[in-house]
C-alpha cells in the first residue's frame, strides 16, 4: 500500500516538476525573444536614423538643384526676352535708317537737279556774254585798224567802247559756276559717305541681329534642357519626400512596438531572471525530496 502511495506521490511530483520546467522554459524563451526584439529595435532605430539622415541630405540636394534650375530657367527666359526686344529695336532702327536714307537720297536728287539746272543757266548766260563781248572785241579791233569813216564825232561824243564791268560780271558768273561745281562735288561726296555709312550700318546691324538670333536658339535649347532637368529634379524631390514620410511612419511604428520593451527591458529581464531562479530552486527541492520518509512522518 505504501509503495502505491509513494509511486502516486512521485508521479505527482514529476508532473509538478515538469510544469515548473515548462514555466521556466517559457520564461527563458520570452527572455530570449525580448532580447532579440530589443536588438531588432536598436538596429532598426539606428538604420532608420541613418536612412533618414541620408534622405535629408538628398532632400537638401534636390531642393538646391530645383532652386538652381528654376533660377536658370528664369534667367534664360529673361535673357531670351531681352534678346528679342533688342532684335525688335535693331529691326526698327533698320527701318528708320532705311526711311531716312531714302528721304536723304531724294533730297540729294532734288539738290543735284537744282544745282545742275543752276549751273546750266549760269553757263548759258556766261556763254551769251562771252559770245557777245568776244564779237564786240573783234569788231573794235577791226575799227581801230581802219580810218574812221566821215568826219570825227562832235564834242561830247566818245567812240564806242566795251563795257568795262563786263569782265567782272562774267568773272562773278564763272565764280558762281565754280562754287556750284564745288558744292556739287561736296554734295556727291556727302551722299556717297552717307550711303556707305548706311550700308555699313545695315551690315553691322544685320550681323548683330543674326548673332542675337543664334544666341536665342542656343539659349532656348539650354532652357529646354533646364526645364527637363527641373521636371526630373522635382520628381526626385517628391520621391525623397515620400521616402522620408515612409521612414517617419516606420519610426512611429517602431516606437509603438519598441518603446515599452526598451524602457522596461532591464526591469522585465531582472524579474524573469528572479522568477526563473525561484522555479529552479523549487524544482531542485522537489527533485531532492525523500517521499518515503515524508509519508512515514505524515
Amino acid at each position: 500500500m505504501l509503495h502505491v502511495l509513494v509511486h502516486a506521490q512521485m508521479d505527482a511530483f514529476a508532473n509538478l516538476k515538469k510544469t515548473i520546467q515548462t514555466m521556466a522554459d517559457r520564461l527563458l524563451k520570452e527572455k530570449e525573444d525580448e532580447i532579440k526584439h530589443k536588438d531588432f529595435c536598436v538596429e532598426q532605430f539606428n538604420e532608420n536614423s541613418r536612412d533618414t539622415e541620408v534622405k535629408m541630405q538628398e532632400k537638401g540636394d534636390t531642393e538646391a538643384k530645383v532652386a538652381d534650375l528654376k533660377a536658370s530657367v528664369d534667367a534664360l527666359n529673361k535673357s531670351i526676352e531681352e534678346l528679342k526686344n533688342q532684335m525688335a529695336d535693331l529691326t526698327n532702327q533698320l527701318k528708320i535708317a532705311g526711311e531716312d536714307r531714302e528721304k536723304a537720297n531724294k533730297d540729294f536728287q532734288v539738290i543735284m537737279a537744282d544745282q545742275r539746272a543752276t549751273e546750266k543757266i549760269l553757263n548759258a548766260a556766261l556763254n551769251i556774254l562771252k559770245g557777245f563781248y568776244e564779237k564786240k572785241a573783234k569788231a573794235a579791233a577791226l575799227l581801230q585798224s581802219q580810218q574812221p569813216a566821215g568826219p570825227p564825232p562832235p564834242p561830247g561824243f566818245e567812240a564806242y567802247k566795251k563795257n568795262a564791268a563786263a569782265g567782272g560780271v562774267m568773272g562773278m558768273i564763272q565764280q558762281i559756276i565754280n562754287d556750284a561745281k564745288a558744292m556739287e562735288a561736296e554734295t556727291i561726296r556727302s551722299e556717297e559717305d552717307a550711303q556707305k555709312a548706311y550700308e555699313d550700318f545695315v551690315k553691322d546691324t544685320n550681323g548683330s541681329i543674326e548673332a542675337k538670333s543664334k544666341d536665342i536658339v542656343n539659349k532656348s535649347e539650354s532652357k529646354a534642357k533646364a526645364e527637363t532637368d527641373l521636371v526630373e529634379a522635382k520628381e526626385d524631390k517628391e520621391a525623397v519626400m515620400l521616402e522620408l514620410e515612409q521612414l517617419a511612419n516606420y519610426k512611429a511604428e517602431l516606437h509603438s512596438s519598441c518603446d515599452f520593451v526598451m524602457k522596461n527591458f532591464e526591469i522585465r529581464q531582472t524579474a524573469r531572471d528572479e522568477e526563473i531562479e525561484a522555479l529552479k530552486q523549487a524544482k531542485a527541492i522537489l527533485s531532492g525530496a525523500k517521499f518515503e520518509a515524508f509519508l512515514q512522518d505524515a
